[in-house]
């Protein structure tokens, strides 16, 4: 060990006896007993000088002490535990147990000093040696810090004797020495990770800024906890690392820092702060933050969230002590699962500054606590340097302890002992240490409230439990939690930006984190419902977007119906028609006898007009709401009524040029004037589309559909018309009649009226044709209620010139006219 020794004055150090001690250890309790559990605790700063021998290190001035009064209950906690062990004789029977305690001094070279004195201080420090060791040391509590465990650590593990930690710590690099004795009474401090990123996820932060000690475990942190944050939706706005301790020495750098902190916390737009580090590092942020008056009106600028690990306690020391922690109001503490212990609060009440002359620790506590002073009649005769050394102390004080007759017990035969224990405390809860040395638990979530007088509350709002289902790791309780006044006790809120309302999403700024980002109202056609979306949503098919294109609302089912505006229009005017071809055709029944009827065969003209009345009453099956049967007769009968209409019209213009050629002398044509000409054509034509209807109706039918994609904000009832093919072929079919009887009219205008009507037919399929082929650009352009209503248009208005155009000229004659309706007038005429 002579190589630790060294190392503790950085230069080669000459061993020397008791008289002449390297460097003095101003704290110790000892309190005797059979079996020994040593604790190096940390409550005590000293700023200890620089050893550069220009005189004996020895007598090296120590600073005042400075006291971390709230880690005194440590060394309570442990004098009262050996206490109730003592007393409870189930635990240890017929032996009794004692407790040797130092303090590290948060420094590295005292923290490997108390340790060798733990381990071999006797009457006198021999290290590496047991010079009439009267006390069985079996284990070690310590440290609070992770570097205070490494330190011990190097020193116990080559004495195999257990070492144990009570502060959460990164274990990583400690697990790395196969040697090690340590046995870990507190969570590992990853498990705390998730529960911070749920923490954030709970309240919707995504913009915190974050603070770290800068040291091996800041960097430790920060490696693990950015990428965390970072697949979580979480961004930081600033990393700033904080030096562990505030050196007054070290001037410009405070400046700097103090000068960098004041910055962030003041202009940064993040309200959520997550603080990693050692308790040490709120007297350092304490210190870095003095300028601000909690009492000011400035404070409101000052509102924050802070976050912090489970390492992290709420303490001042020295000067501070006189601060208050209005700064930390409202902050949200990890802390390692605890209950109140019985007993324990009734013990500190009996505590006073001369109950217990060994303990080396008390009168400093009191001391700084109360800002009073005890006299020292020990270091009366000593020189000014030996002064400033804590009372109490005596370097050569003989230690009183008992030799025992308890069995030769080894501290490195507890090994076995310790890992995998499990027992229950006296609070009832289990305590588990796994084959690694892990104690396995979870933390709790303390809500920390200080009043004006400068006490405070730690309120347990939350927990994170090691057991939970993944995902579910974090309970907490929102009512129970008090913001910062800053806030009116409103949720605070920590985001790049404003959230993006519900018909918005959210457009990443180039150049910046992703958590800062635009919001862009949702296109057309999409919604977003929720704030802060990523991308809108396109409602389900039989949805629209509303108008704030936050919501989707259900399209209602539309189709042409009699009932509309536009529906009982095409209505009325195929009743109209209707009954007009009804009216023609009964005013050509009255007078089959004149002439102008029984012209151009009677029967053809009943057909003729029969088939118009059918293609009227047609058109009302495209004004009925669409169903199976309507689907199927709509687009057949009109098909079939229109091509017997336009048959009717053919076969009455081939009659007329048949009959004409007829009248010539040797004529062969003689043999085809009569009714039967007329009824082959019309039965001929009209079985041709009689049959291209039933391969069309067999094969592919027309089916009720209902279309959800052409309108945005309705869903049209329609009638699919199956195949496209069989469609088109029925109107094509139609179309070729139309223009073969507009051509043999055409040719055959110009022969004698008595037997002619040509020209009403070609003026008719002038008509018919220009109608038919308007309608395709307009059907093809058009959807729903609209498209229906073009192909009912062009029903009425073809079926209405066929009827105006070669009828309504003869009724003027037969109505208004009738002395004209005589043969002798006729062919006068001609």
């Amino acid at each position: 060990m002579l190589f630790l020794l060294m190392f503790l004055g950085h230069k080669v150090i000459a061993l020397s006896c008791p008289e002449n001690d390297v460097l003095a250890v101003p704290h110790e309790w000892y309190h005797p007993g059979d079996l020994v559990i040593g604790g190096i605790l940390s409550h005590i700063i000293y700023h200890s000088y620089e050893t550069e021998f220009k005189e004996h290190p020895s007598v090296e001035p120590f600073d005042l002490p400075i006291v971390i009064i709230k880690f005194y209950q440590h060394i309570l906690a442990l004098a009262f535990a050996v206490k109730k062990i003592n007393e409870d004789p189930q635990i240890l029977s017929n032996v009794t147990l004692g407790f040797h305690i130092y303090d590290s001094y948060h420094n590295p070279r005292m923290t490997y000093r108390t340790t060798l004195d733990l381990l071999f201080k006797s009457q006198e420090f021999y290290p590496n040696y047991k010079c009439d060791n009267q006390k069985n040391l079996m284990a070690i509590i310590g440290g609070l810090g992770s570097a205070t465990s490494h330190y011990m650590d190097e020193i116990v593990s080559s004495f195999k004797i257990p070492q144990l930690t009570y502060g959460s710590l990164a274990q990583e690099e400690f697990q790395t020495s196969k040697r090690s004795s340590l046995y870990f009474m507190v969570p590992k401090e990853d498990h705390q990770y998730i529960g911070i990123v749920q923490l954030l996820h709970h309240f919707s932060w995504t913009w915190v800024g974050i603070f770290a000690v800068n040291n091996n475990n800041g960097e430790n942190f920060l490696q693990k906890m950015e990428p965390l944050l970072s697949q979580n939706g979480i961004c930081s706005s600033y990393i700033q690392r904080l030096s562990p301790v505030v050196n007054l020495e070290h001037y410009q750098e405070l400046y700097r820092q103090i000068t960098s902190t004041f910055l962030n916390l003041m202009n940064s737009k993040t309200n959520t702060i997550l603080l990693y580090g050692e308790s040490s590092i709120i007297m350092t942020l304490k210190a870095d933050t003095f300028p601000l008056d909690p009492e000011s009106k400035e404070i409101a600028l000052f509102r924050k969230v802070w976050i912090m690990t489970a390492q992290i306690d709420f303490v001042l020391s020295g000067l501070q002590i006189t601060w208050d922690l209005q700064t930390f109001h409202g902050a949200l503490s990890f802390t390692v699962h605890s209950t109140a212990v019985a007993g324990f609060k009734e013990f500190l009440q009996t505590i006073n500054p001369l109950s217990d002359k060994r303990d080396g620790f008390r009168q400093n506590v009191w001391e700084q606590s109360f800002d009073c002073s005890f006299p020292k009649p020990e270091l009366q005769g000593m020189d000014n340097t030996q002064s400033l050394l804590m009372p109490g102390f005596n370097r050569r004080k003989t230690m009183k302890g008992k030799k025992t007759d308890f069995p030769d017990l080894q501290a490195w035969q507890l090994h076995s002992f310790l890992q995998g224990i499990s027992f229950n405390n006296s609070a009832g809860e289990t305590i588990f240490l796994n084959d690694k040395g892990e104690a396995m638990g979870g933390f709790d979530i303390i809500n920390f409230i200080p009043f004006p007088n400068r006490s405070f509350q730690r309120v347990r709002v939350g927990n994170v439990g090691p057991h939970a289902p993944k995902g579910k790791e974090l309970f907490i309780d929102e009512d129970r939690i008090v913001w910062h006044p800053a806030f009116n006790q409103v949720l605070p809120f920590s985001q790049c930006n404003d959230h993006c309302s519900p018909g918005y999403w959210k457009k990443d700024f180039e150049g910046k984190p992703f958590c800062c980002y635009d919001c862009v109202p949702c296109p057309e056609g999409k919604i977003s419902n929720q704030t802060d979306m990523d991308d809108c949503l396109e409602c389900s098919e039989d949805h629209y977007p509303n108008e704030e294109k936050n919501g989707c609302i259900l399209k209602p089912i539309v189709f042409l119906t009699f009932e509309e505006t536009l529906g009982i229009g095409l209505a009325s005017a195929a009743l109209c028609f209707f009954f007009l071809t009804s009216w023609v055709l009964g005013t050509f029944i009255k007078h089959r006898d004149t002439p102008i009827v029984k012209a151009n065969n009677r029967s053809l003209t009943y057909t003729l007009l029969v088939s118009l009345q059918i293609c009227f009453l047609s058109s009302l099956l495209f004004l009925s709401q669409p169903g199976k049967l309507t689907c199927l007769l709509r687009q057949s009968t009109f098909g079939i009524t229109f091509s017997v209409a336009i048959s009717s019209v053919l076969a009455k213009t081939i009659t007329v040029v048949v009959a004409f050629m007829a009248t010539k002398p040797g004529s062969q044509m003689r043999k085809w004037v009569g009714k039967r000409l007329a009824l082959s054509t019309v039965l001929s034509c009209s079985l041709f589309q009689v049959c291209i209807c039933i391969l069309w109706l067999s094969t592919s039918p027309p089916f009720p559909e209902l279309d959800k994609h052409s309108a945005l904000q309705e869903m049209i009832l329609q009638c699919n018309e199956g195949s496209s093919f069989f469609f088109y072929c029925v109107l094509g079919y139609m179309g070729m009649l139309a223009i073969a009887s507009f051509i043999v009219a055409f040719l055959a205008r110009k022969l004698p009226d008595s037997f002619n009507e040509a020209k009403f037919i070609t003026f008719s399929m002038l008509a018919f044709c220009s109608v038919w082929i308007s309608f395709f650009p307009a059907y093809l352009s058009t959807k729903g209620k609209a498209m229906v209503a073009v192909e009912v248009f062009s029903i009425l208005s073809s079926s209405a010139a066929l009827l105006g155009c070669i009828f309504l000229p003869k009724c003027y004659i037969i109505i208004l006219r009738p002395q004209l309706n005589h043969r002798e007038q006729l062919i006068k005429k001609n």
